[in-house]
């Protein structure tokens, strides 16, 4: 009997490939037993039958595996490839939150694996770096790029500039934009749009129009971008307060047909504001409304911002009411510009009446509203309705800051009731805010009027204490108070120590102190005084 092909499986499955290998064999050697026993079949049909039987079946198992392995294979690549993805979504996601550490962690990570993340997110980096002010670092970034790749877009360099822009480092960007060029990588509107903006806002106007000129003569980039461009430089214009030259810029832009959307109005229309030609305002309104473009917040508050300023409160109140009727809602600048106006002409009533209308819109004021509330109610000596709206601001959520005590304060000391205004004082102390220098010169004057001189240096040594320094209307009270107690060696004494201080001594000190001196009849003091004033200011 011939040697026998002997295969070990456990499987129990009949259908499994190494069981029906083991079961050719066995039948192969039956065969041969069942020949050498004297078969006459011929040997050799059967043995081709098995032996083809036999390598079909290792083909097929040849197969499986193969398959098995690409299937491995392929998964393992899916796998790899969604790790990429998810490692590059989260050094995008950290950028995002300013977690840059952690970013450059992941990024060094996935680099050091060779799996190099794509231009978009290394420009998500260097953004992030050049928000913080880590320029270096951006700098350093952008050479990587360069080395390993991937290589640097327009938008990199343009972010590059960007931050130096943002620290008024305006040359450092202008390399960059010549880097740029030199490496082969075309600007584009934003590009030029960013240094425009910066040279307008260091001041080099004239470069910024040379620049301006060149966008404007390359037939290459779009309206908008020559738009763009020559609204930064009216706006330039403006600031630096050249208005002709904005205007001229304006026509410029006109005369070229270039089409003129809303913010170009805004620019040009908060310049005739700020050079008081309202009425020329006016009329450009008119032309956004004839060229089918409707004003939006920025145009009326701009306009609402210069009737209040020049005390025209009936005008603003009317563009308040146009604006309404055209369907643009009234935003926290416009009522803080309406009610700040009222109070400063003396109109209390229209300003609650507008406090009442953003409530009804359910607006809530912001402090610096309530705060100028406060103020005007304490000059009309109003004492009620200023803590009335104290606590209604309370009611609504929002917390009273320093300024608020200090207008109540205020209030209190003009009503007369200065134990009231430093009772105030104990109850900011108690909300945890700390009193500053207006605070205490509010009530060290207040105590000084009243003569009380040891309660004026009781208030003076706390603001010591507690880290606030005093300045020259300080010292200024406290030496009115000497003098109004005939105190006159401590007035002196007081008077050269602030002279001994770095602080800005102006002429009232020593006319306070001349004064008293000369109704005392010493004459000397008073021509000693008026020289050492025209010495100072000599030195001044």
């Amino acid at each position: 009997m011939s040697n026998k092909l002997i295969l070990h499986c456990k499987c129990s499955n009949h259908c499994c490939y190494l069981c029906r290998i083991r079961s050719v064999s066995r039948h192969r050697n039956e065969v041969e037993e069942t020949s050498e026993a004297g078969d006459k079949e011929p040997r050799g049909a059967v043995f081709n039958a098995l032996d083809a039987m036999l390598k079909g079946s290792l083909d097929r198992l040849k197969t499986m595996r193969e398959s098995i392995r690409w299937v491995h294979s392929s998964s393992y690549s899916v796998i790899f490839e969604s790790a990429s993805k998810s490692d590059i979504s989260m050094i995008r996601a950290l950028c995002l939150e300013g977690k840059l550490g952690s970013a450059f962690c992941l990024w060094q990570t996935v680099v050091q694996q060779l799996r190099i993340p794509d231009v978009l997110t290394h420009n998500y980096l260097l953004n992030a770096l050049c928000k913080s002010g880590d320029l270096e670092r951006a700098e350093w970034l952008v050479n990587e790029m360069l080395a390993h790749g991937p290589r640097p877009s327009c938008a990199t360099y343009n972010t590059l500039m960007s931050g130096y822009c943002l620290v008024n480092q305006v040359d450092t960007a202008l390399d960059v934009f010549s880097t740029m060029v030199n490496r082969g990588v075309r600007p584009n509107r934003v590009s030029c749009n960013i240094l425009v903006h910066s040279l307008c806002r260091k001041g080099l106007l004239q470069d910024a129009t040379k620049l301006l000129e060149k966008i404007l003569d390359d037939n290459n980039d779009g309206g908008t971008s020559k738009l763009i461009a020559s609204t930064i430089l009216m706006d330039g214009h403006i600031k630096g307060g050249s208005m002709v030259e904005a205007i001229s810029c304006w026509n410029d832009v006109i005369e070229r047909g270039i089409e003129v959307d809303v913010v170009a109005y805004n620019v040009i229309n908060h310049g005739y504001c700020l050079s008081g030609n309202l009425t020329i305002a006016y009329r450009s309104l008119g032309k956004m409304y004839k060229s089918g473009l409707d004003p939006d917040i920025f145009s009326y508050n701009t306009v609402i911002s210069e009737l209040c300023k020049s005390g025209r409160i009936d005008e603003a109140c009317y563009v308040f009411g146009v604006m309404s009727r055209m369907g643009i809602p009234p935003d926290h600048i416009t009522y803080k510009m309406i009610i700040q106006g009222s109070c400063i002409h003396g109109d209390v009533h229209r300003a609650t009446y507008f406090v009442s209308h953003m409530l009804q819109n359910s607006s809530v004021p912001k402090p610096l509203i309530w705060n100028v509330m406060i103020v005007a109610y304490g000059k009309r000596g109003q004492v009620q309705e200023a803590l009335f709206m104290k606590n209604k601001m309370i009611e609504l959520g929002v917390l009273p800051n320093i300024y608020t005590y200090n207008a109540l304060i205020y209030t209190q000391i003009k009503d007369g009731s200065i134990d009231k205004a430093h009772y105030l004082l104990t109850e900011m102390l108690f909300n945890g805010l700390s009193p500053d220098v207006v605070t205490y010169n509010l009530l060290i004057g207040a105590a000084c009027d009243m003569g009380d001189i040891s309660f004026a240096l009781q208030l003076h040594n706390e603001m010591l204490r507690r880290g606030c320094e005093p300045d020259i209307i300080t010292y200024t009270e406290l030496l009115k108070c000497y003098c109004i107690r005939n105190k006159m060696e401590e007035a002196e004494e007081l008077l050269f120590k602030m002279l001994m201080t770095n602080l800005p001594i102006d002429h009232v000190p020593f006319i306070i102190l001349m004064k008293k001196c000369f109704k005392m009849g010493e004459i000397n003091k008073v021509y000693n005084l008026y020289c050492i004033w025209l010495r100072r200011g000599r030195n001044l």
